[in-house]
């Protein structure tokens, strides 16, 4: 097990077919104690009950900074310690760039990167004292690409802001042994996207992926795995694509 007596905090991991939850899953397979982080703190508890009884469940506001420290004092107090945090929570909104108002704006923003800054802040004292940890965040493709399937400009810029606050942390956190890595998965089948595809557009969508399929929750949850775990010990502010070969750099 890749993961035995490691703790992990993941945001955003509540939702059943969700990336966060597909995570936590395969972690506390591979043997780490899960602290599932979620505004929704009901489902939150749920879902570490699922898990198991040394799981926790802790309700998280990333978008506040007290919120986010809250929850890691929760979540040293049930563990003693976190070796691992993923900064999975995030939003998305089909806008066009004309449609996108400051309320938009600012929710996405907020959800998908200060929510990124903030839960780090929180965690890092703790893992700089320790000298040692590993912090994977969710961007996206729509990052890399100008725009994804659903998320609009606001999302795509969000998201790229996410690799550029990512790629400083891991420039700043390094000496301290913290590594800071990203995810930019393509197309995912999770509960945002359930109910909004249609056959057609999967058949189309599916021409531009080189492994004619659209990916899935726990090919995420993999990746998620290899950052957070000793087999990625000299990777740090690597950007990771999970996107099938939707879009496969120059």
């Amino acid at each position: 097990m890749l993961l035995q007596g490691r703790t992990a905090a993941i945001s955003g991991a509540a939702s059943a077919r969700g990336i966060g939850r597909a995570t936590a899953k395969l972690f506390a397979e591979h043997g780490a104690r899960v602290a599932i982080l979620d505004l929704d703190e009901a489902g939150a508890k749920a879902a570490a009950a699922e898990l198991g009884p040394q799981h926790v469940g802790i309700g998280c506001d990333v978008t506040d900074p007290a919120s986010c420290k809250a929850a890691a004092d929760a979540v040293l107090a049930a563990f003693g310690q976190c070796d691992i945090l993923l900064n999975n929570a995030g939003i998305t909104q089909p806008l066009k760039l004309m449609e996108i108002g400051p309320e938009n704006w600012g929710k996405v923003l907020d959800v998908n990167l200060s929510g990124v800054l903030y839960l780090s802040q929180a965690f890092v004292p703790h893992m700089k004292e320790r000298r040692r940890g590993s912090i994977a965040c969710m961007s996206s493709v729509s990052a890399q690409r100008g725009g994804g399937i659903f998320g609009g400009p606001h999302y795509s810029a969000a998201k790229a802001g996410v690799l550029g606050l990512a790629k400083a942390m891991a420039r700043e956190l390094g000496p301290f042994g913290i590594r800071v890595n990203c995810v930019t998965p393509g197309l995912i089948q999770t509960d945002i996207t359930g109910g909004k595809l249609t056959d057609e557009m999967r058949v189309e969508i599916r021409k531009g992926i080189p492994l004619d399929r659209l990916g899935e929750a726990s090919d995420v949850a993999g990746c998620y795995l290899f950052l957070a775990s000793d087999l990625s010990a000299y990777v740090t502010g690597a950007v990771i694509d999970v996107n099938g070969g939707m879009l496969i750099h120059g």
